[in-house]
């Protein structure tokens, strides 16, 4: 195990530039844009009525300053900037703009924005698996079938929601939806996370995702065989034309995004691979369209070709029979005949595994108060281990 002592708590890195003279209330609490993914979206930040200061990075370089607020504080509508720059309560290089003004590198954009209406989260009495734990962050295992925050109508049963009833204190940074929350993980993808207590380590840790010094290793179960041991995956995307929840691969133009994935195959089995992935980016979904658009679409990810489950007849046919011939043994056959135990037997539940087979494995950082490297690794799942045992059993006959 080992963590960073990064930049001062006075300048708070955000998706396309740094603030400062926060309030005193973020700096003493948090975000993740690989910082709130593997997956990944800009951090959500609430601002006081507070005057804030923006210096513009490189990467905003042309934006419209309507565009680029909204990006920065997605809190907060683009419609809201808008009149904010027409009422001067949004000033560039201290003059009054128009929303279509484009950006420079440096540009000072001086921001005062009203509190955005209280909307706490309720704790939950949720069981957390806690793999560290010290004043300034936890690093947890989540598991699967778990939202990190809530959005879009999951209110309940979220991973922040378990965080407020678990810890007396987290930050605050993110808004009052996202606790403590750095970076997420897909509903069903299980395994490392790291949380912040604090808005100060929150930010030391977002700056390191941002910047890409984490380093995050996830491990999948794919449909066939892949063919190189290993490979680089460096391709565009954006969000998909057709279907918005979903992402896909495209020409790099416009408003496309750069995705780079490492793979390398750890084993093969008869129809099925599995892989070792390294995002070196952090899009939405990146690893599962990457892994589709290679044409090794992840066992279990519906939305990108893995089918709605695993099932034992999947892998062999004739290993449900034995199953289900087992069960009937184990039954004299004059209660096989008793009315229940038929269907019993007819509903035999052959599913391995019902969630995409996507694992965050390992997650390194430097420790945002000692500056000390720290690794961690969450065993895998139940399910997950299942199916790779199945897969072997089934490759070795």
């Amino acid at each position: 195990m080992s963590g960073s002592n990064v930049g001062h708590a006075s300048n708070v890195p955000v998706p396309d530039g740094h603030v400062e003279n926060l309030p005193q209330e973020l700096l003493d609490g948090d975000e993740e844009s690989d910082a709130v993914s593997a997956d990944s979206e800009p951090s959500v930040v609430t601002l006081s009525s507070e005057p804030v200061r923006v210096v513009v990075e490189a990467r905003a370089h042309g934006w419209r300053v309507d565009h680029y607020l909204s990006r920065l504080f997605p809190n907060y509508s683009r419609a809201l900037f808008q009149r904010a720059l027409e009422q001067k309560s949004v000033v560039l290089n201290g003059l009054a703009v128009k929303a279509a003004r484009r950006l420079r590198v440096n540009d000072v954009l001086d921001v005062r924005l009203p509190e955005l209406p209280d909307s706490s989260l309720p704790p939950e009495d949720i069981p957390i698996d806690v793999l560290f734990e010290d004043e300034h962050l936890v690093v947890l295992n989540k598991p699967a079938n778990m939202i990190t925050h809530p959005g879009k109508g999951h209110y309940r049963g979220t991973l922040a929601g378990a965080l407020q009833f678990h810890f007396n204190q987290l930050s605050n940074v993110a808004g009052q939806l996202r606790p403590g929350i750095v970076h997420r993980l897909d509903k069903d993808t299980s395994g490392v996370i790291v949380i912040a207590k604090n808005n100060q380590v929150h930010c030391r840790l977002s700056e390191q995702f941002e910047q890409r010094t984490t380093v995050k290793e996830y491990r999948a179960i794919v449909w066939g065989e892949v063919a190189k041991d290993r490979g680089i995956i460096d391709t565009h995307v954006r969000i998909n034309s057709k279907i918005r929840e979903k992402m896909q691969v495209c020409e790099a133009e416009g408003n496309a995004r750069q995705a780079v994935t490492h793979f390398e195959v750890a084993e093969r089995f008869r129809g099925f691979t599995f892989v070792h992935l390294k995002p070196k980016t952090g899009r939405t979904h990146q690893l599962r369209l990457h892994m589709s658009h290679l044409g090794h679409s992840i066992v279990a990810d519906e939305l990108y070709g893995g089918g709605k489950c695993l099932r034992i007849a999947d892998v062999d046919g004739s290993v449900v029979q034995a199953e289900r011939e087992t069960l009937l043994s184990r039954k004299a056959e004059s209660a096989a005949k008793k009315s229940g135990f038929e269907s019993v037997v007819d509903t035999f539940d052959d599913v391995l595994i019902r969630r995409q087979a996507l694992h965050a494995f390992r997650l390194s950082f430097k420790h945002p108060g000692s500056g000390i490297p720290m690794t961690f690794e969450a065993p895998l799942a139940a399910d997950f281990q299942a199916t790779l045992e199945a897969l072997r059993r089934h490759s070795a006959d």
